[in-house]
């Protein structure tokens, strides 16, 4: 079946964040490659503004689509109807990555993810999230010694000992809030740095730039933990998208000063290959759709499965 018309749904799109960011760049490649793409959300704000501005990819206006990329199960309970859904779930914690049961398919960005949808009942595909490599890359060399640290953490109580951290190494910290002080063009900050630490796609997109990393914030869904600084476990600490989950250690002010000395500048060239290799926006996209057509070509009778699900909502519904 030939992909003509694509929908990318998020729960909310109004300000800068991990999922949003993540929209973005999914849309951006498919624009990119011809599709006819057009987008929902239940929020509107900055990063829908972004969309319809910068991308010229208008607000969900038809009745059908050939594929539906939904982040968060409530996009996927609205718009199941509409089309073929692929939901990606980005976490095991929050209320909106749990599974819906109206999908037809189940991205996961990591293995955790991945243990998580099995033992819920849900067989799932794994694609890490993809970055835009030509936006996220290396526009300042970093320098042979560590001056400056960017923190992209979620805490000021991670921020407290991190700073603490950076004194007694002589290094200025920075640090880029996106509660309070949100900004799109995190990737000028990270290359204002020499090192960043954070979790998750903030961490992917400091590997992109060609940035040496730590693992480590404190989230209100789950304590202060981290994986350090994370170059000789890599592979292991992206078994848990990176989270800190993977060694869970505490870290105090110098357990992290530990991690800072650990820095060489040389770092930063195996962290951009590793991200041409595993992050890059245009394989993500490819799998995406080789699991939709592989779906479609080995289950021709979904059709009917989906008809019949639509059919018991609807006699729920008006119950």
């Amino acid at each position: 079946m030939r992909i003509k018309n694509i929908l990318v749904a998020n729960h909310h799109l109004a300000n800068t964040g991990g999922s949003e960011t993540y929209t973005y760049t999914m849309i951006e490649e498919l624009v990119r490659r011809g599709y006819k793409v057009e987008y929902f959300t239940f929020h509107k704000g900055e990063i829908s503004n972004r969309i319809e501005k910068d991308l010229s990819v208008p607000f969900m206006s038809g009745k059908k689509y050939d594929l539906i990329l939904a982040n968060h199960n409530t996009c996927v309970n609205h718009l199941f109807e509409k089309g073929f859904i692929i939901q990606t779930c980005h976490g095991i914690f929050p209320d909106l990555e749990q599974p819906s049961p109206y999908a037809d398919a189940y991205v996961v960005i990591s293995e955790e993810v991945s243990r998580h949808l099995d033992k819920l009942g849900y067989n799932s595909r794994t694609i890490l999230n993809g970055i835009n490599l030509n936006r996220f890359k290396s526009i300042r060399p970093v320098k042979n010694k560590l001056l400056h640290v960017l923190s992209l953490c979620h805490s000021e109580e991670a921020n407290v000992i991190l700073r603490e951290a950076c004194n007694k190494v002589r290094a200025t910290l920075l640090v880029q809030d996106k509660y309070n002080d949100p900004v799109w063009e995190v990737e000028l900050r990270i290359n204002e740095a020499d090192l960043v630490v954070g979790v998750g796609r903030s961490a992917y997109e400091a590997m992109a730039c060609g940035r040496p990393v730590i693992i480590f914030d404190h989230r209100q869904y789950y304590p202060s933990c981290g994986d350090g600084y994370v170059k000789d476990m890599l592979n292991k600490s992206i078994i848990n998208n990176c989270s800190g989950r993977f060694s869970n250690k505490s870290y105090s002010a110098g357990d992290l000063e530990t991690e800072l000395k650990k820095y060489n500048a040389a770092d930063g060239n195996y962290f951009r290959k590793f991200a041409e290799e595993n992050l890059n926006i245009e394989i993500a996209v490819n799998k995406y759709l080789d699991y939709f057509h592989a779906i479609k070509k080995s289950f021709p009778g979904y059709y009917i499965l989906r008809l019949k699900k639509i059919w018991k909502t609807r006699r729920l519904k008006k119950k």
